[in-house]
């Protein structure tokens, strides 16, 4: 690695405007063929969703991380294929509409599908994984019930035309771990380091601690379609989706 600037943690652009896809930033380190930057609209593999991809510095960007500075500060880190530019130096980057757009679809219906299987069941998500347009998450059933595929794909879909609004707040960590809402997603799970929490509230449907990319409206989801609920053993069962255009 070579010499780096003194900063704090990498600025998420994305997380307080998901719209901005273009910016400028500083090169705060190199590391063979990444840099790490003050700032990024890049949003880095994490909680099961996938990073962006783009361009940066005339470069293709393959890969986002988070890691640690030499401080300990959190950094995010680009993969380049191509030129790599040195540290210090002022870049342009841009993110891919498209990959972005369908990442937002794809975690915007998880969290419906979160959502619907709390309110209909009260069981809560044990874990999950998406790509572009497809996901799985995984459910504290045993056994399913009866026509359960064709029950929450009715669901999703209700939710999705009714068009509710997406919100997306900074909480204290005081007041966040006093919503019954997020202590129900597990909220006390984060880190005690992290005083400030990232919530994105599906406006009377589901509210979570979130650090991902959503869409501003359930209607933009498209529509959802479950593909399979696979029995992964006693107390868990896995629902696949795939997010399809109306």
């Amino acid at each position: 690695m070579d010499e780096t600037v003194a900063m704090p943690d990498t600025d998420l652009i994305h997380l307080r405007d998901v719209d901005t896809l273009e910016f400028e930033a500083t090169v705060l380190a190199v590391d063979g063929d990444s840099v790490a930057l003050d700032r990024t609209a890049f949003d880095p593999t994490g909680g099961g969703q996938p990073h962006d991809t783009g361009e940066l510095a005339g470069s293709r960007v393959v890969d986002v991380r988070k890691g640690a500075s030499p401080d300990g500060d959190i950094w995010v880190w680009h993969a380049l294929e191509g030129a790599v530019p040195t540290t210090g130096a002022r870049v342009a980057g841009r993110v891919d509409h498209d990959r972005r757009f369908a990442l937002m679809r794809t975690h915007t219906a998880m969290h419906i599908l979160c959502g619907v299987i709390w309110n209909e069941w009260k069981v809560p998500v044990t874990g999950g994984n998406m790509e572009p347009l497809s996901a799985r998450m995984d459910f504290e059933f045993d056994p399913v019930p009866e026509g359960f595929a064709t029950r929450i794909e009715q669901l999703v879909n209700a939710e999705i035309d009714a068009d509710r609004p997406i919100r997306v707040e900074f909480l204290p960590r005081s007041e966040a771990l006093l919503d019954a809402d997020l202590i129900r997603t597990k909220v006390s799970l984060i880190p005690e380091s992290v005083s400030e929490i990232r919530v994105v509230d599906i406006v009377g449907l589901d509210k979570q601690a979130d650090g991902g990319t959503h869409v501003r409206s359930t209607g933009l989801v498209g529509r959802v379609r479950v593909t399979k609920v696979e029995n992964k053993g006693k107390g868990n069962k896995r629902v696949r989706v795939e997010n399809v255009d109306r």
